[in-house]
């Protein structure tokens, strides 16, 4: 369609502060497909509208709103209007977040923000300078910025985890179930298997399942061999190697579900990474 907006992602690694990802992009047609991260996803709309199901609802960020999703929380995205949307994203880990908080003194654990979408110009503002200084290679500025931003975001709307409610045993099930999964990415059992595997009944499985993760076991095999597949592209794994190991059918199995999740095809991923190697 003429004067349609192009869509373009870049995934790069923060260059002076570890286990930190960033992502700038412009979507219209990308869906992002229910999943989690093993991080926080902290970023900052330049343009458009993103909407996103978040805990339940359906939330939406427009230009100069700051979205801040949790560890292991389950959310989507996709265009809130036709023309999509831009943004800058960044992917800390638990500990790169963790740290600056223990260096504040903050008694957190694992910080939680309890607001999905907040609105604070300083903030904005912040999230894109550190972003463009990752851009410039300028390590100092870098560094700095961002460290000030988690800084500033874990002092003003972060807060103690509230617990999942689930019973003991319902607990136990899932993390067993979890751990099965994790075993067996290339074979995976039925429902009914797992539930014979962890000494439960499929559907209370499938319920304390879901309600301590956010996904059915199918959907979080899914995000759990993305997560592998990431690990093992930055290693310098062949994208199709990759695929046959975590249990996707094929490359192009790989590429559908990486994208959905992760928001760049894998070669992007990899060689964003660093570990890119031109094969003859």
């Amino acid at each position: 369609m003429s004067g349609q907006p192009q869509e373009r992602a870049r995934f790069w690694r923060h260059p002076a502060v570890p286990e930190v990802d960033l992502l700038k992009a412009r979507y219209v047609t990308h869906r992002f497909s229910r999943h989690v991260h093993e991080g926080y996803a902290i970023g900052v709309v330049l343009d458009g509208v993103e909407e996103f199901e978040y805990r339940g609802e359906l939330r939406r960020a427009g230009a100069g709103e700051v979205v801040l999703v949790n560890p292991d929380s389950v959310h989507t995205g996709q265009a809130g209007r036709a023309d999509g949307w831009a943004y800058r994203m960044l992917y800390p880990s638990v500990a790169a977040v963790g740290e600056v908080a223990a260096e504040l003194g903050l008694a957190y654990g694992t910080p939680h923000f309890p607001e999905p979408v907040v609105r604070e110009p300083e903030v904005e503002a912040l999230v894109v300078r550190a972003h463009r200084a990752t851009e410039r290679g300028d390590d100092l500025a870098a560094s700095t910025l961002t460290r000030t931003l988690f800084a500033r975001l874990l002092t003003r709307y972060a807060a103690p985890r509230p617990a999942a409610v689930l019973s003991p045993e319902g607990r136990r099930a899932a993390r067993r179930a979890m751990e099965v999964l994790h075993e067996r990415l290339a074979d995976p059992p039925s429902l009914d298997e797992l539930a014979r595997l962890v000494d439960a009944r499929p559907f209370p499985l499938l319920r304390a399942f879901k309600a301590a993760t956010g996904l059915p076991p199918h959907a979080y095999l899914i995000s759990v061999r993305v997560r592998q597949a990431r690990r093992l592209l930055r290693a310098g794994v062949r994208p199709a190697d990759v695929a046959a190991e975590v249990g996707f059918t094929d490359q192009a199995h790989l590429n559908r579900h990486f994208k959905r999740v992760v928001g760049v095809p894998p070669a992007a991923y990899q060689r964003a990474a660093g570990t890119y190697k031109k094969l003859p």
